[in-house]
């Protein structure tokens, strides 16, 4: 018992501290946001803390899950996981344990509380949509064989976003603290929703942008997109405006761990001007945001998603 103790600390500790703790952050600033200042007490606080921990574990889960997938070298500026110690394979485990706590959690600190069944459905529900969402982007990859770049459509790449990043990102977070909160309202879940959704596609086009521009120092890992063949916004926008002659560059060397492979897709890239493109995407969307987070009403916070979109607004991590 002590030797499993020990490594389910071990667990812990490599997994699930060491990121931004954006979505834990979230979490709190959302209750914060959302409770009325005369409600709010040091232990409400501490549940929120909580429930921000429980979302952290979901991360540290999946990641470990993704990394596996994609067969990747670091993360948060250290070796993968599964890397670590050789574990291979065996770290899938320790990924389902890291998920099974989120709910030891919920029945420790939230039993007792009326949406403790709301809560519990939250993250089951917003598990099984990321894993949607991975399923989507592994079938786009072709399971590691020969590419379909027929495959990478703008309608694919949206749907991937929507199930494997915004849910459980931007909405999970929120919707988490609006529990929490004592919000019944649906119709304020709704227009929370609406916006949180727009705000997980622009994180992850961001992010899609910083695997391949982005400075490895800062953001903790060495971009694997193009060897791995993802479904990217890059390469999406890519085969829109690709010539021919441009496309068979890609067809050739997209998905495929040859440096040199990828220095070509890199420089086809800046022939089509996606630095550029990407540039007045961030910007338009930045701005489109903005007036949506305007036109929100229903008696919620407008400062809570402007702060947000101002954290996610041209991050480099």
């Amino acid at each position: 018992m002590q030797k499993r103790t020990y490594k389910i600390s071990k667990v812990l500790q490599y997994n699930v501290p060491g990121g931004k703790k954006s979505r834990a952050l979230l979490t709190v600033q959302a209750y914060k946001s959302l409770c009325p200042r005369d409600r709010l007490t040091d232990e409400d606080i501490r549940l929120a803390q909580i429930l921000g921990w429980c979302t952290e574990l979901l991360q540290a889960f999946l990641l470990i899950m993704d990394d596996i997938e994609d067969g990747s070298r670091t993360r948060r500026k250290q070796l993968c996981w599964y890397l670590n110690n050789d574990l291979g394979l065996a770290a899938i485990n320790d990924g389902m344990m890291l998920e099974m706590g989120i709910y030891q959690l919920l029945r420790m600190h939230f039993k007792t509380k009326d949406y403790y069944s709301n809560l519990v459905e939250l993250y089951l529900d917003t598990t099984f949509k990321t894993i949607k969402g991975q399923c989507l982007d592994l079938l786009s990859t072709n399971h590691g064989k020969e590419l379909n770049l027929d495959l990478f459509t703008m309608d694919r790449y949206n749907a991937i976003v929507k199930y494997k990043t915004a849910y459980y990102t931007f909405i999970l977070p929120v919707a988490a603290a609006m529990h929490h909160a004592g919000i019944k309202d649906q119709e304020m879940y709704r227009q929370a929703k609406t916006i949180l959704l727009e705000m997980g596609h622009y994180f992850q086009v961001q992010d899609d942008y910083l695997d391949c521009y982005g400075d490895t120092e800062t953001i903790g890992k060495i971009g694997t997109d193009i060897e791995t063949g993802k479904c990217s916004w890059l390469v999406v926008v890519a085969l829109q405006r690709a010539t021919q002659k441009q496309r068979k560059v890609l067809e050739d060397c997209y998905g495929v761990a040859d440096p040199e492979k990828v220095k070509r897709v890199k420089q086809l890239y800046d022939e089509l001007g996606l630095p550029n493109t990407y540039s007045i995407y961030e910007e338009e969307t930045y701005n489109l945001l903005n007036t949506h987070i305007q036109q929100i009403s229903r008696g919620l916070p407008h400062d809570l998603f402007l702060k947000l979109l101002q954290k996610t607004y041209r991050r480099s991590s």
